[in-house]
């Protein structure tokens, strides 16, 4: 009752609901992103990007960041990899007129909205912020979200107020949440500032950034796991029409090795295997788990086993003899213990999913099943 107690007073203190991107009365709406060097600008501009064109729409980025040139290469390399428009110039000139043309052009091809990669600095100082102000100035973005690294602890705390200070922001989006922070300074943010969270980076992915939701965040911070990100990330990862197909052959008892591969592939596919762990409720804090990175380095084997397989014998694997066991361990790097290793566990779960589909038929649960509890 405590925890629980506990709980929903974080979930309030963080905002309650997730808070959603405002919007422009006229297109193009302009989302400013802004914070210090180091902290994910740029690739979160990206990542954001991406986002946003996932939900249909034709998002521009733009290079504002006149200080540095590596910083507008990296959002052009960004753009070319997303398949998204950046908008950047080789003519000197200011901040200001840049995001000017920007929001020009992007009214001009339809594109929207604009994100604006503004200059950082590796501390806050006047010089920046006054750069800043101009920009909100003249655009008048809807949205002015600081990036702020969460493996900083209090200084992204004092930056994030500092920030809000000059140009109260509309909002934050917090990067590096995928180490072994538990998200403190999401709630130190917006106690302190008032300013909602609106999205979270998990990871170096372009697709590792997620909508803010302060509940998930609340179970983050008491260890509580994150079971609603796992899910979304399993929704995100499993195609509805092959996982149809893949009930219709587990019903039929045709589940084969091209089957398992597929299924292996789908689970790496929903992010590293220790930031998945994290997300079930009292997972990570069990002792005698075995290592993710070695359990990372078990899938990649036994799909280096499958793939060198021909499909015929990942159909049939009852086929596979001692030579072609030993011609598959030499192909993928493993040995033939390695090998038959595999077979015999994709046998056993066979064999269990036999007797599941013959209980299911029967009602009653069946016995000996091939798997231990303990």
């Amino acid at each position: 009752q405590v925890v629980k107690v506990v709980y929903e007073e974080l979930t309030t203190l963080m905002g309650g609901a997730a808070a959603r991107l405002r919007t422009a009365g006229q297109p193009p709406t302009v989302i400013m992103l802004v914070g210090l060097q180091g902290s994910g600008k740029t690739t979160t501009a990206g990542k954001l990007a991406r986002l946003i064109r996932g939900q249909g729409q034709r998002p521009l980025m733009v290079a504002a960041d006149l200080q540095r040139p590596a910083a507008q290469d990296q959002l052009a390399t960004l753009g070319r990899t997303l398949g998204v428009e950046v908008y950047r110039t080789a003519a000197a000139g200011s901040p200001v007129a840049v995001c000017q043309e920007a929001v020009s052009h992007a009214r001009a091809r339809m594109l929207d909205p604009v994100i604006l990669d503004t200059a950082g600095r590796l501390h806050v100082d006047e010089a920046l912020m006054e750069e800043l102000r101009a920009i909100k100035a003249q655009m008048k973005p809807a949205e002015i979200l600081m990036v702020a690294d969460a493996m900083t602890g209090q200084d992204a705390v004092n930056s994030a107020t500092a920030f809000h200070l000059a140009l109260e922001l509309t909002g934050y989006i917090l990067t590096k949440l995928d180490g072994d922070t538990r998200g403190g300074a999401a709630l130190s943010i917006r106690a302190v500032t008032g300013a909602p969270i609106k999205f979270v980076g998990t990871g170096e992915k372009l697709d590792a950034l997620e909508v803010f939701y302060p509940e998930r965040m609340a179970s983050r911070i008491l260890g509580m796991g994150d079971v609603l990100s796992l899910v979304e990330k399993a929704e995100q990862a499993v195609d509805e029409k092959q996982a149809a197909a893949l009930q219709k052959k587990l019903r039929a008892q045709a589940f084969t090795l091209e089957d398992f591969r597929d299924q292996l592939r789908q689970v790496r596919g929903m992010g590293p295997l220790d930031q998945l762990i994290g997300m079930i409720p009292g997972l990570s804090r069990m002792k005698g788990l075995p290592d993710s990175s070695e359990q990372e380095r078990e899938l990649k084997r036994v799909e280096a086993i499958i793939d060198s397989m021909t499909p015929g014998e990942r159909r049939r694997p009852e086929v596979l003899n001692g030579s072609r066991r030993k011609r598959i361990a030499g192909g993928s790097g493993t040995s033939v213990t390695d090998v038959n290793r595999l077979l015999k566990q994709f046998g056993e779960m066979q064999k269990m999913m036999r007797q599941l589909m013959q209980a299911g038929k029967g009602g009653r649960m069946p016995r000996n099943l091939p798997f231990s509890l303990h």
